[in-house]
């Protein structure tokens, strides 16, 4: 496991298209997930990194939040890796279930779709807006261990500033987690 932080992107660059499949073969086009919305969030994440475990819990809570403000949510789990089993396609269905997710969890193949991203570890966490334009790329609280120590809950900021229309605080930690196990 090789602990690496996200990479600095500048706000405003504008969303790399995908169209990916989830675990049960269901495509889904990025421009569709637009439609009718406010923003989309993105996470890169997986399976079996310790740091996107812990996260995964407040991730759903997240895209139910921003699913109530008319912004949509998409996973993707870039480490479809013969190394790693425990991120395989048929894993992530059993993960989709076991966590009764209400967003899609896509799988991407080929890496490219994080490769456009400049995605780098998981949980790798971005918010377009309706533009598709990059608002926010960080971490999604300020303690990714412990819930119970969150202070500061950056994303949910992110998010509710995008619904309401009004500005988000361009000061960006960011996020870090496993590295992308890239083939």
């Amino acid at each position: 496991m090789a602990l690496i932080e996200s990479i600095s992107i500048p706000l405003g660059t504008t969303m790399p298209h995908f169209k990916l499949n989830d675990a049960n073969g269901t495509s889904f086009d990025s421009d569709d997930l637009f439609i009718d919305s406010k923003g989309l969030l993105v996470a890169f994440t997986c399976n079996h990194c310790p740091y996107a475990i812990a996260v995964w819990p407040r991730l759903i809570d997240l895209a139910e939040h921003a699913q109530e403000l008319d912004i949509a949510t998409v996973a993707i789990n870039p480490n479809i890796n013969p190394d790693y089993s425990e991120d395989s396609a048929e894993k992530m269905a059993e993960k989709v279930d076991e966590w009764d997710m209400g967003l899609p969890y896509l799988v991407d193949q080929e890496q490219s779709t994080a490769k456009a991203f400049k995605a780098q570890c998981t949980p790798d966490i971005y918010l377009f807006d309706a533009n598709q334009k990059l608002v926010y790329h960080g971490r999604i609280d300020d303690n990714w261990k412990d819930p119970s120590k969150v202070t500061k809950e950056e994303l949910k900021e992110a998010i509710n500033a995008l619904a309401a229309g009004t500005d988000i605080n361009p000061d960006q930690k960011p996020t870090m987690g496993c590295s992308i196990k890239w083939c």
